[in-house]
């Protein structure tokens, strides 16, 4: 059995997410790292393999990138994976969620995974949608917010996946792309000798038309969401402190304030 994770690198999370206007495309320039949440679909890999739950012979980790998603990579493979995939290509770029699910996919029909599991969200997009897509393109069963992941026979998942109203109890069958929420298990931390190993491990890089990438579905003259502008949101007013000196005076300030912005 072979389990592919899609991971993502991304802008480090105290980097400030801004647009660049020239590009009309999300700045992420600066420090990189993996996705955090993708770290969370690599432990779910690995539980099951290490377990016996499900005879998985290969964890491959498969990112799209340009150059440096290739330290994503070897962190994914630090982290458990057996080898990796870097789809790169100058076609790529600005790619949006439509074309970056349909590039994946490309990826994966190639690699025949009989389970596809990603992190829920990337902490820069925050798009949720790139599983459904993927799983749409392979023609497999999809589960999104997934937050707990059971075995049952060698074929068939039992999976509780977080929804507005609660939890969903689910089953689905093999092959299938599931989407993990980062409640489902806690990420290892990567031993040295894992770390240092990672470069070692292999590599396989791809372009385009190594996996019969359709040019005209990918890239950001082919996007179909455009950006058009973007505006800093307005500034808050500096919020007002009342000292409670006379319990009495101090309640009908408040009722003043909440009454003059028709709060109550």
């Amino acid at each position: 059995m072979k389990i592919c994770v899609l991971v993502k690198e991304v802008p480090d999370a105290a980097v400030q997410k801004r647009i660049d206007p020239s590009t009309g495309r999300m700045d992420r320039s600066g420090e990189k790292n993996l996705n955090p949440y993708d770290t969370h679909a690599i432990e779910a890999a690995m539980q099951p393999k290490e377990s016996g739950a499900l005879p998985v012979e290969e964890i491959v980790a498969v990112s799209m990138g340009p150059e440096s998603a290739v330290r994503a990579l070897h962190k994914a493979v630090s982290l458990g994976a057996d080898r990796s995939v870097h789809l790169t290509d100058a076609a790529l770029a600005g790619s949006d969620v439509a074309g970056t699910g349909y590039a994946l996919a490309q990826v994966l029909k190639r690699e025949s995974p009989d389970l596809v599991l990603l992190g829920q969200q990337s902490d820069d997009g925050e798009c949720y949608t790139v599983g459904a897509i993927v799983a749409d393109h392979l023609q497999m069963p999809s589960l999104t917010q997934v937050i707990k992941l059971e075995v049952e026979g060698g074929t068939e998942l039992k999976a509780e996946r977080q929804a507005e109203y609660g939890y969903d109890t689910v089953k689905v069958q093999l092959p299938a792309v599931i989407s993990v929420g980062d409640a489902i298990n806690e990420p290892r931390y990567p031993s040295l000798k894992a770390i240092m190993g990672a470069k070692k491990k292999p590599l396989d890089t791809v372009a385009t038309g190594d996996v019969e990438i359709d040019a005209g579905k990918v890239g950001g003259d082919n996007a179909t969401a455009k950006w058009v502008a973007a505006s800093a949101p307005p500034k808050k007013e500096p919020g007002q402190i009342i000292e409670d000196e006379d319990t009495a005076e101090t309640v009908e300030k408040i009722v003043a304030w909440l009454d003059e912005r028709k709060l109550i």
